[in-house]
């Protein structure tokens, strides 16, 4: 080896001591993996879990899912994939500012909604619905049963094989983690906090959602920026920032400027915060971090009043205006006619998911092909399956 390569080292060969705060998640005291691998020469354990999700068949499938506009209703609305995207450049920005494992966080945020059916939260009431008398159906925990069962790339194992950091992560989210609802949960620990690295992912979720959905609001028509400006201080402030510093831009550019402001506003306090939150507990270690009541990441008291003000605004405005109900109510039609159908007739069905009916029962598995479908599959499903002229 050369004087230059033996100088030369990748992230995953540079201690991670050197570069992390002694709180944040390691890989070297991570628990591992549930089958033995041997570990990449210069790929660190969470970038090795980052690729496998980023390379999954359900990563892929987020394009094509919902987030508030189905995707044939424009190309610029979000999607799944682009919000789940928009989480992680927040985790990354957070985590490096506070000294955390932004690796981790990344793969966490990649990783948060693979479980999501098509039609947005819509679908997984439906689906929660069909399936009452079966378990019940959470998108979280279709996540974790993703990466751990449903993804078949590998023949040395099922599911993705993802350290138990990043399972852990998926099984906590949005505090969900009750055996008595999913007895797999038991395995994580529901009496300890996860990571920070994990802690912060509910928080950037919502800021992420929130600022892109206050943009496909407007960029919809569905909402007015100064009807909007006029009832939500957070949004308020920002705006009237945007308009005093370019006031001859157009509409458009100014609530780009605005949003940028907002969303600059919530991660600097989720930062700020959680920092202080970090010194006041005088946590050390990863094991310190576990051992807390609370979880201490999250947005500072008066920032966390302006965010759930918005937060019931675009519940009242956006995700309830009638356009919206109007799809959803389509979509709730085609889910309930797609699971009838196929539980009356399961031949309907590929060869390799009815193959699954006697260990996992037919409910599972009809739950299990429908979370995984995207708008658009369900909805030329829906043709095939009941229009008379359609092929099938």
């Amino acid at each position: 080896m050369s004087a230059s390569q033996a100088a030369f080292k990748t992230i995953a060969q540079i201690p991670e001591e050197t570069i992390l705060a002694p709180f944040a998640m390691k890989a070297a005291v991570s628990r591992g993996r549930r089958y033995a691998e041997t570990e990449h020469p210069f790929r660190s354990p969470f970038q090795r879990d980052r690729d496998r999700i980023i390379h999954s068949r359900a990563f892929r499938r987020l394009e094509y899912k919902t987030q508030v506009f189905v995707n044939h209703e424009g190309d610029h609305f979000r999607t799944r994939l682009t919000h789940s995207i928009e989480v992680s450049q927040v985790a990354r920005t957070v985590a490096s500012a506070l000294g955390l494992n932004a690796t981790m966080a990344e793969a966490l945020s990649l990783s948060h909604d693979l479980g999501h059916t098509p039609f947005g939260h819509l679908g997984e009431e439906v689906l929660h619905y069909l399936m009452k008398d079966h378990g019940g159906f959470n998108h979280n925990r279709q996540s974790l049963r993703i990466v751990e069962h449903l993804e078949d790339r590998y023949p040395d194992f099922e599911g993705l094989n993802l350290t138990y950091e990043i399972r852990e992560g998926i099984a906590k989210h949005s505090g969900v983690c009750d055996p008595a609802i999913a007895p797999e949960y038991a395995e994580y620990h529901p009496e300890e906090r996860p990571p920070l690295e994990a802690q912060m992912i509910d928080m950037c979720d919502e800021i992420a959602y929130q600022h892109h959905d206050v943009d496909d609001g407007i960029e919809s028509g569905l909402l007015d920026p100064r009807f909007l400006a006029d009832n939500i201080p957070l949004w308020g402030e920002a705006y009237a920032e945007a308009l005093r510093v370019y006031p001859t831009a157009a509409p458009r550019q100014q609530v780009t400027v605005a949003l940028r402001r907002m969303i600059d506003a919530l991660v600097t306090d989720l930062v700020e915060h959680s920092r202080a939150g970090i010194a006041a507990a005088k946590v050390k270690s990863v094991d310190d971090v576990r051992a807390l009541p609370e979880p201490i990441m999250g947005l500072s008291p008066e920032m966390a009043r302006l965010n759930a003000d918005l937060k019931r605004f675009l519940h009242q405005h956006l995700y309830r205006h009638h356009h919206i109900e109007r799809m959803k109510d389509k979509a709730r039609r085609i889910l309930k006619a797609l699971f009838e159908r196929y539980r009356e007739n399961i031949d309907l069905l590929p060869g390799e998911h009815r193959a699954k009916v006697a260990v996992l029962g037919r409910e599972r598995v009809l739950c299990d092909y429908i979370a995984g479908m995207t708008d658009r599959y369900a909805m030329d499903e829906y043709r095939r399956l009941f229009e008379p002229y359609e092929r099938v």
